[in-house]
């Protein structure tokens, strides 16, 4: 029964479980097959979610992810490294484990903070402490020696290498000098090169391992103001107001309407308001767009900078240097999201002050043990005192157990950092680096790279997305044209350039539109590398204008107008064809070796009209000045007859009348004068003329040839001087070859008497082995005799010196005593060392003529006679 019972209750459970499966599969059933009207409208909606959809994943422009950099421990070569990149000595075992018990300890009792930065892996997978692989370093370089310029050459010199994990610290640092081998590096590794080249300056630098905004830690200065672009504040200067004088003549009165220049203004003044309006509008369009995209990483960012304090290098005031821009900045910026720890080659320190206001409200004093945790006690930085200690055991007492705690940081494992002259020259990677800055893109070349001594460009753009060209400034260097700087304005089509002293017109800046002669120019010069004192010189079509300084004449503006060309069907050229003078004006300064009514203060030749203008200085009590006007005429009229000065061709204001003035024989000799001063400024015209044509031609030659200049000091681009410096050095190898030939072949004396190039007989070949092993045995013999001679000389003096001793011994005094004594000892080291050099001399004599017979016998000019008669 019980068998039945559960067999009953088996099959009970069976058919419950197979009615609960066929409910569920039809509750599938009923959802698979629906209404095909349903199934329909679904169908329908769901396209349309695709069509929508695949329309806006069209719209959306994904970027072209950049190649990025990488530079990892397998694309170093670390076979040639020293042995300190690959181990580690006791002392850095030591402080590795006191960095060890350190992090311990700071995890414990921090435990919301992140991991300490504190021993990384180097190149060679070995963990150094961060504060040895500072080196500091001072560059023999000038330019490296003070922080502006060791961060731009840093920033320039290496390629930035973003983080593998923007959130946290790197798992490796390298040595500067595997930095400076490969040219790239993280801000880490930029920061501790900056930090070791500033130290080594004699800078208080640290770096620092902080939190850093998104531009800062990816290198992006789109958004950023070029620094080339911002011009300096100019100081106003207020100008004196003279004093009013008592009878000043009033100024014309002014009948223009004051309204309508009111009116003008306002309405230049709307344009522009307009124009800065739109851009402003612009500006925060693209702002909004750029803020619409926020970083989600904000905050978390991981980066590394360095910072400089005060005091040390007249530092007024503490300031932070970013390695990848080298742009300084202050400790309150907001770029700067919060610090966690920093470094030096001394010691390491903790921020323990809380960064919720970024860097704002953090205090840089590192003695301070409440806002600085330091991790060894021998730093140089004070130490605040919390209690003050009355007892003096108990001070002895403390600083012994500092004295026991204390530990000094071991020496830097990084081998001594070396720029070579070649790499500072090149300063930036394969001689190229490109920076895109807001509305402008900096370009850098390394000297001599380009043909035509570019070395660097700067284009400035009109609007944010860079392509209308508003500006381009480029620099040369090392140009024999000495060209500096060139700038080009798009805009109007100016191109100005500036020279540098030296240029063979002494041209210092050359405005231009075209190279074409008879436009639109301007060109200064510089007045000390001139003789005629020139300092500008402005031109157009009609006109030019020359100002001077310095003349012995007191000439300081000359302005000359030209006519219209007559035209000539076979004269083309401007050289033969010249423009027609109109009118000379001429303004001289003030001459106090004459009178003021005497002195001219302006001459106006009136070409066209042959008249002559003078207008001479005003005396300082007087309110206006003499002027006279000369009417030219020929000197002989059509029938040959000699016409006579008359008094209508002089008219004249003269403010203190004089008798002589009056004459019209005065008036004749000036005349005379001012006839020749006209042929004389004419001519000096003309010459100005051909100046400007020769400086054209000069500059379109320049311009075709921009050839480079190379110091006699650089021997590697200096191809004379290379090859005049080869031939020397092949010309005194050769020397020496020849010499060390001449003093191994023994036979070289022998064989200079007989004839050159003539061949040996079998006579002359015995003869000379013969002759030069008894020469060798003769100089063998002579050398035992000289030493023998010089002992025997040194025992004669011995001997008589005992004698002289042994007839005067009772006499002597301890002095003589002592010296004879010393004389005795030296006689008998030298007799010693004569003995020893004979008897040496006796001993090698015979095994040195066996030597020089056996060279004889292989020597090419005599072994085949020799080795045929043995």
């Amino acid at each position: 029964m019980e068998v039945l019972r559960e067999m009953v209750e088996e099959e009970e459970v069976a058919e419950r479980e197979e009615a609960a499966e066929s409910i569920k599969w039809n509750e599938k059933v009923e959802k698979m097959v629906r209404p095909l009207e349903m199934r329909k409208e679904e169908t329908t909606l769901t396209q349309e979610t695709l069509r929508d959809l695949e329309k806006k994943l069209s719209e959306i422009e994904i970027p072209t992810p950049a190649e990025r950099l990488v530079f990892t421990t397998d694309t170093i070569d670390i076979s040639n490294l020293p042995l300190s990149y690959k181990t580690n000595t006791p002392k850095e075992e030591h402080l590795l484990q006191v960095a060890g018990n350190f992090s311990r300890q700071y995890s414990h009792l921090c435990p919301d903070r992140v991991p300490l930065f504190l021993n990384p892996l180097n190149e060679c997978e070995v963990p150094k402490f961060v504060s040895t692989t500072i080196r500091p370093t001072l560059m023999p370089y000038p330019d490296l020696y003070n922080w502006d310029s060791c961060a731009q050459f840093v920033s320039d010199f290496l390629t930035m290498v973003p983080l593998p994990d923007p959130l946290k610290p790197p798992s490796y640092l390298f040595s500067s000098t595997t930095v400076l081998k490969y040219q790239k590096g993280n801000c880490f590794d930029f920061s501790t090169l900056l930090c070791s080249m500033l130290i080594g300056a004699g800078y208080d630098a640290y770096c620092v391992n902080g939190y850093g905004s998104q531009d800062l830690c990816l290198m992006d200065l789109t958004w950023e103001v070029c620094p080339l672009t911002v011009k300096p504040k100019e100081r106003v200067k207020q100008k004196e107001k003279a004093l009013p004088k008592k009878y000043t003549i009033k100024p014309p009165r002014d009948l223009s309407s004051r309204f309508e220049q009111e009116q003008e203004i306002t309405k230049q003044q709307e344009m522009r308001a307009q124009e800065e309006r739109r851009l402003r509008e612009e500006e925060e369009r693209l702002l909004e767009a750029e803020k619409a995209k926020p970083d989600p990483l904000h905050g978390l960012r991981v980066h590394c900078w360095v910072l400089v304090l005060l005091g040390k290098r007249e530092v007024p005031e503490s300031f932070f240097i970013d390695p990848f821009t080298a742009r300084s900045y202050s400790t309150q910026d907001d770029h700067f999201l919060g610090i966690e720890s920093l470094w030096n080659h001394k010691n390491y320190w903790i921020n323990m002050q809380d960064c919720w206001n970024c860097c704002k409200d953090l205090v840089f004093d590192l003695g301070d043990p409440m806002r600085w945790e330091y991790m060894l006690l021998g730093t140089d930085k004070p130490y605040l005192s919390l209690t003050e200690v009355n007892d003096e055991d108990d001070a002895e007492n403390l600083g012994k157990e500092d004295e026991d705690k204390s530990f000094d940081m071991p020496s830097s494992w990084v081998d001594q950092i070396e720029i070579s002259p070649e790499a500072f020259e090149t300063r930036c990677p394969n001689g190229k680096k490109v920076i895109q800055y807001r509305r402008a893109k900096l370009e850098k070349w390394a000297p001599y790279l380009n043909g035509n001594g570019l070395v660097g460009r700067l284009t400035t753009y009109e609007d944010l997305e860079c392509t209308k060209i508003l500006e381009i400034k480029e620099w040369y260097q090392n140009r024999e044209d000495m060209l500096e700087l060139r700038q080009i304005q798009k805009g109007t089509g100016l191109n100005t350039d500036y020279f540098k002293p030296g240029h063979p017109q002494a041209l210092r800046v050359h405005s231009y539109k075209s190279l074409q002669p008879e436009m639109d120019r301007t060109m200064e010069f510089y007045e000390t590398a001139r003789v005629d004192g020139l300092i500008k010189r402005e031109e157009t079509p009609r006109t030019m204008t020359e100002y001077y300084q310095g003349r012995p004449d007191f000439l300081f503006y000359r302005h000359v107008d030209f006519g219209p060309r007559v035209k000539k069907v076979a004269l083309s050229s401007t050289e033969s064809n010249p423009r027609p003078l109109v009118k000379i004006t001429e303004r001289f300064s003030r001459n106090l070796a004459k009178p003021a009514d005497e002195d001219v203060a302006e001459r106006v030749f009136l070409i066209a009209e042959e008249r002559i203008q003078l207008r001479y200085h005003c005396r300082d009590d007087h309110i206006t000045a003499s002027k006279r006007e000369f009417l030219q005429r020929m000197e002989v009229d059509s029938k040959g007859n000699k016409i006579i000065m008359t008094p209508d061709m002089c008219t004249s204001f003269e403010v203190e009348p004089m008798e002589h003035t009056k004459k019209l024989l005065y008036q004749y000799e000036t005349m005379m004068h001012l006839k020749a001063e006209e042929k004389l400024a004419r001519h000096q015209v003309w010459e100005s003329e051909q100046e400007v044509l020769e400086t054209l031609k000069l500059r379109e030659e320049e311009e075709e040839a921009h050839t480079l200049a190379i110091s006699i000091y650089d021997t590697k681009r200096n191809e004379k001087s290379k090859e005049y410096r080869e031939a020397m050095e092949r010309v005194m190898h050769e020397e020496h070859l020849r010499q060390m030939e001449a003093q191994l072949d023994y036979l070289a004396p022998f064989l200079a008497q007989l004839p050159p190039g003539e061949k040996l007989t079998r006579w002359q070949v015995m003869h000379l082995k013969d002759e030069c092993l008894s020469d060798f045995k003769q100089r063998l013999i002579d050398k035992a005799n000289h030493i023998q001679a010089r002992f025997e000389k040194e025992i004669q003096e011995l001997q008589k010196k005992q004698q002289w001793y042994q007839e005067n011994q009772v006499a002597l005094t301890a002095e003589d005593e002592s010296m004879y004594l010393s004389y005795c000892s030296q006689t008998m080291f030298r007799i010693r060392i004569l003995e020893q050099r004979l008897n040496r001399h006796k001993e090698l004599a015979r095994l040195k003529y066996l030597a020089l017979e056996e060279k004889l016998y292989k020597h090419p000019r005599l072994a085949e006679y020799l080795k045929a008669s043995t």
